[in-house]
């Protein structure tokens, strides 16, 4: 299932939830971000104790990796056909994961990604091609599911991988605050104006 509002030639929000989230809300939130783009929020297809996700985990902040990276293909093969270019990622917790996933697997899928409470989904075996790729990463410094470490560790992939990385970090948890919407709205607006 999925949600979309499209307009070629415009930039187009990927919106993708976190566990147990809807693609009715983030297509809801998507609207608010950025005006005049359009929207794809799909939905996650792996079930957990009924929520949605997107790939398969085996505990907390363990993932089952083939299952991450058929569902990081499966995602980004779907959204070439259905989602116009140029395509920006914005990803909350596991919803961030999965994109991170695609920008190391399959760094076409998107133009820019905005990570919001992410963390280290795998270590491919080589780094992709990054170069200039906008990634806004969003970080809490007292999130109790993600360590400063490992936030940090991605960001690094990132940026040797060339990207264009603008790594934030607030003073709460694994989720964001009125402050943290506004910083990803800037965000959103001026990486807009450079696709």
């Amino acid at each position: 299932m999925f949600i979309s509002l499209t307009h070629p030639g415009r930039p187009t929000l990927v919106m993708l939830h976190g566990t147990g989230g809807s693609e009715s809300e983030m297509f809801i939130w998507g609207r608010s971000l950025l005006a005049d783009a359009g929207i794809v929020a799909p939905l996650g297809k792996e079930p957990e104790n009924g929520l949605n996700r997107w790939f398969r985990r085996r505990a907390e902040g363990v993932f089952d990796e083939p299952n991450l990276i058929e569902r990081a293909n499966e995602l980004s093969d779907w959204l070439l056909v259905h989602a116009p270019e140029p395509r920006i990622a914005v990803g909350f917790s596991n919803g961030a994961n999965i994109a991170a996933a695609q920008l190391l697997l399959r760094p076409e899928t998107y133009a820019a990604a905005a990570l919001l409470a992410p963390m280290v989904p795998l270590t491919p075996t080589s780094l992709p091609d990054l170069e200039g790729k906008p990634v806004l990463m969003v970080c809490g410094e007292q999130d109790p599911m993600v360590s400063r470490f490992n936030a940090q560790t991605l960001g690094t992939m990132f940026e040797t991988a060339g990207a264009d990385l603008a790594l934030v970090w607030h003073p709460g948890g694994h989720g964001l605050g009125p402050a943290d919407e506004n910083h990803l709205r800037h965000w959103l607006a001026r990486v807009k104006s450079g696709l």
